[in-house]
């Protein structure tokens, strides 16, 4: 994963919100300690249990001049209802990370926990791009094709559950969105845009569909390529696709299930039979590239999109690479101005 492309990267401060994931704070700690390593001109403030905190950095190579702590007593667990929980506990790590980057002292928002607190923290904390009604939980998936200077082999699918129910207007936001986070992040100057439907035709779908098709076409500033079918999402024949938060978590879960269905499937058979042993002994370097390019620790995390201010959200099992990498992101995000690039591309 690498950091910034072209000119000198501009210092920039992380905020982690370092409790509530599934590994427990030290897994956070130690990416933030590895990014200290890697990456010089990337701070990270990481915000939780300041014991635990400075126990896991006590333990952890880091370069201690890149990495401050603020104390958090409180934090969200996975299994906790965002708005209790945040009404209960006002100084949950993620609230405070949320405020602090609001406040300035950050420019970003990284974390691995509860994902509804942590939409729900920057909804409280942040503020909304002009021309932006309802922000979007992205997240990228492996394709078969591979697009931008780097040959980024994933795609882009929004919304993925912050905005169940979208109208035409936030369909047209969300392209924009994922079209200017498209070209910063896989360095692709003009991203494939489609609207996910039932049909490639432009009057397939429901009505809210149909009106952000007939909109897109006309915006000069955005690659659309019309509709695209589910069996398109893998074959990555759009570089971002776009749908409400409902039928994109279906979409995304179902991706997910796909991929542990088939590393299933190879395991029965590594097991059951000494010819299926051999052929998958003989793929061996195949099913390294499948699985090289399905795991998302490779890239770090999902953006939420239409804040003025960044927040990646990291996977739950997010180990110390993931927490890395998504660090890289957010840093990539913030000098390459998101939000900038969105509020222009609103205007067309």
């Amino acid at each position: 994963m690498e950091d910034m492309v072209g000119t000198q990267p501009q210092p920039v401060t992380i905020a982690f919100d370092v409790m509530g994931t599934d590994h427990g704070p030290a897994e956070v700690v130690r990416g933030a300690a590895m990014l200290s390593l890697e990456s010089p001109h990337i701070h990270t403030l990481l915000v939780g249990d300041r014991t635990l905190i400075d126990d896991a950095l006590a333990e952890t190579k880091h370069n201690g001049e890149r990495i401050s702590v603020q104390h958090a007593a409180d934090f969200i667990g996975m299994d906790e209802k965002p708005g209790e929980a945040l009404a209960r506990k006002p100084n949950a790590s993620v609230a405070v990370a949320a405020r602090l980057v609001a406040e300035g002292e950050a420019q970003a928002l990284v974390s691995a926990g509860n994902t509804g607190a942590g939409v729900l923290a920057c909804a409280r904390h942040f503020q909304l791009i002009p021309g932006v009604r309802r922000a979007a939980l992205a997240t990228v998936y492996p394709t078969r094709s591979v697009r931008g200077a780097k040959g980024d082999p994933f795609s882009l699918i929004l919304d993925v559950g912050a905005t169940v129910e979208a109208t035409a207007d936030d369909l047209v936001t969300f392209a924009v969105m994922g079209s200017a986070y498209a070209r910063i992040i896989s360095q692709n100057e003009r991203p494939k845009v489609a609207l996910l439907s039932n049909g490639i035709e432009p009057q397939k779908g429901p009505p809210r569909v149909v009106e952000a098709h007939a909109r897109l076409s006309e915006m000069k500033d955005i690659h659309f390529i019309g509709n695209v079918e589910g069996i398109d999402i893998p074959k990555g024949t759009a570089d971002v696709i776009v749908t409400d938060g409902f039928v994109g978590n279906v979409c995304l879960k179902m991706l997910e299930g796909v991929h542990d269905t088939v590393v299933e499937l190879a395991q029965y058979a590594y097991k059951e039979s000494l010819r299926w042993r051999a052929g998958l002994a003989m793929l061996s370097s195949g099913i390294q590239r499948i699985k090289d390019i399905t795991d998302w620790n490779q890239y770090g995390g999902a953006p939420i999109l239409g804040f003025d201010k960044i927040f990646i959200k990291a996977h739950g099992r997010s180990k110390s690479r993931a927490i890395a990498n998504a660090g890289k992101v957010a840093a990539k995000v913030v000098s390459n101005n998101l939000g900038a690039a969105i509020r222009e591309g609103l205007k067309t």
